[in-house]
């Protein structure tokens, strides 16, 4: 079987995952004895030995909505979001003068294109706010959207809250960049299991997994509890277009 818990791992959070998982576990009474770390996070969550992993909203209901079972979603706690929501902060260089709306053909940051936070929300935005990038840079996570806008190989980039938080917890460049707007909230990081698992179990571990956790623990991944959102919440958000129909040749 495989278990991860792969969307906020960085090796500030790692041992408090490790020991989260292990919780889980004890309290389940079967399942791997470590977070698989190897594997393409996409092969986990197609995997038909998959037990427990967190997933985004976008290849939810893009992908694995008709072969996976929705466990809940782990809350973090974040400022004027539902419980289990999330929203992306957009975030440009500390120099930048520009608005949002400065934006229009810029060139956007994204960790990839099946991201709800890093890429479907902030080309919703755009069109809400009737203006379009005008190229993208793929980075291959937050953390590199971040740097890629330090770096100025992009112009601005979409980092989801909880990430964002952890940057400016745990990396000092983070000073040198700012945040000029957010996306509207949309549900979090769903957990998933596989069609066969005892989904019910599964859940009820979790939940005592979060209140056995040390104190510590909970404080280094911000994790509140466990929600419980409706499937058809994450189906009702629509799927962006891809990259390569939005850049300009």
């Amino acid at each position: 079987m495989i278990a991860s818990l792969p969307m906020y791992d960085r090796p500030e959070t790692a041992g408090s995952l490790d020991r989260f998982w292990r919780l889980i576990r004890a309290e389940l009474g079967y399942g791997p004895h470590d977070l698989d770390r190897r594997l393409p996070i996409s092969d986990v969550w197609a995997s038909p030995d998959l037990l427990l992993s967190q997933t985004c909203g976008l290849p939810y209901r893009a992908d694995l909505k008709d072969d996976v079972q929705l466990v809940g979603t782990l809350d973090y706690g974040l400022e004027d979001a539902d419980p289990g929501y999330y929203y992306s902060f957009l975030v440009t260089h500390a120099s930048d003068g520009r608005s949002i709306e400065d934006f229009d053909a810029g060139r956007l940051a994204y960790n990839d294109s099946n991201s709800q936070s890093g890429w479907a929300a902030p080309i919703h935005h755009a069109q809400a706010a009737g203006f379009s990038y005008g190229s993208f840079f793929e980075s291959g996570s937050h953390l590199n959207s971040a740097r890629a806008v330090l770096d100025n190989f992009a112009d601005i980039a979409a980092l989801d809250a909880q990430s964002w938080r952890l940057i400016c917890r745990h990396d000092a460049f983070a000073e040198r960049l700012q945040v000029i707007g957010r996306t509207d909230p949309t549900p979090a990081l769903p957990l998933i299991t596989g069609p066969k698992v005892d989904c019910n179990a599964l859940q009820q571990a979790i939940s005592a997994a979060i209140e056995a956790l040390p104190p510590a623990d909970r404080a280094a991944m911000d994790l509140q509890k466990m929600v419980q959102i409706p499937s058809q919440s994450f189906l009702d958000i629509p799927n962006p277009p891809s990259p390569g129909d939005l850049t300009i040749h």
